[in-house]
């Protein structure tokens, strides 16, 4: 069933807006009494029933509240730094898919593409475009938030429990079990420093290290910028959710 994002409370009767109406029955064609899901500002989700379509605009009626537990039992911060072309695209949809809770983009120091002022405003606008859209497609209940700062150290994450950097020289030396301690702690508010194509620079893992980041290998083998993320995402919900 197709689910839409609301970013205001459900009552009783709902005037879609401008995005779910063209979406919703223009191209999906949708007619006087459909169905679909949506999801209020406070991630309750409504199954909605279509009453009025006239003169370019239409209106549905919450006809059912339906319990849903879809999110991971963790907040899940992913922060990479800038890669080339569509790789920043890649990482917000699929991490959506796979539980993140927020995406930091950060211009890491081995980072090839830049983003200026004007191009990240661009960039984070339409990140969060996909954010959604993935968010709707996987049945979420809430949408990853997408921000960018300019360097490593600008990230907040004071509310943090559990911060962990994947470093594939870890891997190299020998270490395996960093990730698997840190995740069987059952943490409640994570995040993951990835760096670019490049990999981080030693002053940014001494930074790091300097702030209770625990460096941890992803295996043995070397991971693209944006499979990196998407393997830890898929580690961190066999940890937290299928054992």
């Amino acid at each position: 069933m197709q689910r839409y994002f609301a970013d205001s409370k459900i009552t009783t009767e709902y005037q879609l807006t401008p995005e779910i109406y063209k979406h919703a029955i223009k191209v999906l064609r949708m007619k006087v009494g459909d169905i679909f899901e949506l999801v209020d500002d406070v991630e309750v989700v409504h199954k909605m029933e279509i009453t009025k379509i006239e003169d370019g605009k239409a209106k549905a009626i919450s006809v059912e509240v339906i319990p849903s537990d879809v999110e991971l039992p963790a907040d899940v911060t992913i922060a990479c730094g800038i890669s080339k072309n569509d790789k920043t695209d890649w990482i917000v949809q699929k991490g959506t898919e796979m539980g993140a809770t927020k995406f930091i983009f950060f211009i890491g120091d081995y980072s090839v593409a830049k983003w200026d002022k004007k191009r990240s405003s661009k960039k984070v606008q339409r990140l969060q475009k996909i954010a959604r859209s993935a968010a709707e497609q996987s049945h979420r209940t809430k949408i990853p938030e997408v921000t960018f700062v300019e360097k490593l150290k600008d990230i907040d994450f004071e509310k943090n429990d559990a911060r962990i950097v994947a470093y594939e020289e870890s891997a190299k030396k020998g270490e395996s079990g960093n990730l698997f301690k840190i995740l069987n702690k059952k943490p409640s508010n994570i995040i993951a420093i990835f760096g670019p194509e490049g990999g981080i620079s030693l002053k940014e893992i001494e930074f790091l290290e300097a702030n209770s980041f625990i460096l941890a290998g992803l295996g043995p083998r070397i991971m693209r910028a944006e499979t990196a993320p998407l393997y830890f995402l898929a580690s961190l919900s066999f940890a937290l959710e299928l054992s």
